[in-house]
């Protein structure tokens, strides 16, 4: 009897990486969306949703890079981590595969194998600790990969420390670690790293935020793959001396236990706890149904968007996906209100793919991305 296959892709990126080829078509030249240059857009998270808007905003002929969440102590970057003294190479390997030219290319999908032979470590996580090894440093590792998978961008961690993610949880539970504190049993309140007086930041990080015309947070997870680059100090500094906009990609559904239950308006909130507060321009949520007329909502979504924007005002899932332990993140018109009323601009649209409801559709990801653009150039007129 045949065993089974020694090697597999992470299937997030992988779905994600084919949607996008199929949906959208690469443009070879920057458009500036009514800009006098092209635009520059920083991605701020890390896990498998920073990718998403990597290869969105690529595609988009925008001129990108990504800051990077440094927490994960997980699976195979966990292991590396205790085992080896690493710098956590696994959020920093999805976004160079996400900024490879070709995401066919033999390289790069190796690049992004998996080993069920040795201990599920990817070929991309063993590359970069040993690079890194072998150079001295991190940085150098990851642009060497960069040169490998011809990247279209750059990846910059947010900090070089080992540092070390811990959590409340609503509860009053104290959690420590990152990959624990995804999986709690109850949604998180509040997240730390632990002497985060003592964290430095990378430098070329805060430069690439600091000029960025865009800097998108999400979507992804928000107490372990997004917050935790904020934690580092520097980095919300960097946002708030940035004279670009700020857009908030919410999470269209909950999968793991660290937002469980947790509204858009909750998300929006956890950031504001987190050093957030009037930073936020824009935030993306999805929302199936159509507003009511007399919504004075509709207004501001209808000005920004034009025609037929398909806005809605709550997500509708099955007991299938509910069953399966994927709740959908709400937005109700109460919400929209409240969250516009702290001067951020709420975008509602239908942007889920309809064959992977846990997934940003990439086409509606686009259209919703090329806006935004839009509305930040008529807004430094």
């Amino acid at each position: 009897m045949a065993s089974a296959r020694p090697f597999t892709h992470d299937p997030s990126q992988t779905a994600a990486f084919r949607a996008l080829k199929e949906t959208v078509v690469q443009r070879r030249t920057s458009v500036t969306y009514g800009w006098r240059r092209p635009v520059r857009a920083v991605v701020i998270g890390g896990g498998t949703g920073a990718p998403v808007s990597i290869r969105t905003l690529l595609s988009m002929g925008v001129e990108t890079s990504a800051v990077v969440a440094m927490a994960d102590d997980g699976g195979s970057t966990g292991i590396l981590r205790t085992e080896a003294d690493v710098t956590p190479p696994g959020d920093v390997r999805k976004c160079i595969a996400a900024f490879a030219k070709n995401p066919d290319d033999p390289l790069t999908r190796a690049f992004k194998y998996r080993f069920e032979v040795a201990r599920n470590h990817t070929l991309g996580n063993l590359m970069l600790a040993a690079l890194e090894d072998a150079t001295g440093s991190f940085p150098e590792a990851i642009h060497i990969c960069e040169k490998l998978l011809n990247a279209q961008g750059h990846v910059y961690p947010s900090t070089l420390d080992h540092i070390t993610l811990n959590a409340f949880t609503c509860d009053g539970h104290m959690i420590e670690g990152q990959a624990a504190a995804c999986k709690s049993r109850t949604a998180l309140e509040r997240v730390w790293l632990t002497n985060e007086e003592m964290v430095q930041p990378y430098m070329p990080a805060l430069e690439a935020i600091r000029h960025a015309d865009l800097i998108v947070l999400g979507p992804g997870s928000l107490f372990t793959s997004i917050i935790p680059n904020l934690l580092v100090p520097g980095i919300i500094d960097a946002i708030r001396q940035s004279k670009g906009n700020v857009l908030f990609v919410c999470s269209l559904a909950d999968s793991q236990g660290e937002t469980w239950g947790l509204t858009a308006l909750e998300h929006y909130q956890a950031l504001i706890r987190h050093g957030m507060a009037g930073l936020i321009d824009y935030m993306l949520v999805h929302t199936p149904h159509p507003l009511r007329a007399e919504s004075p909502a509709t207004e501001v979504f209808a000005s920004a968007f034009g025609e037929d924007p398909q806005y809605s005002s709550i997500s509708d899932y099955g007991d299938v996906q509910l069953s399966a332990r994927i709740r959908p993140v709400p937005i109700t018109y109460a919400d929209v209100l409240s969250i516009q009323e702290q001067g951020t601009v709420v975008i509602a649209r239908n942007l889920k793919d309809p064959l992977r409801p846990t997934w940003h559709d990439p086409k509606a990801l686009y259209d919703a991305f090329s806006g935004v653009l839009k509305l930040c150039r008529s807004r430094q007129k």
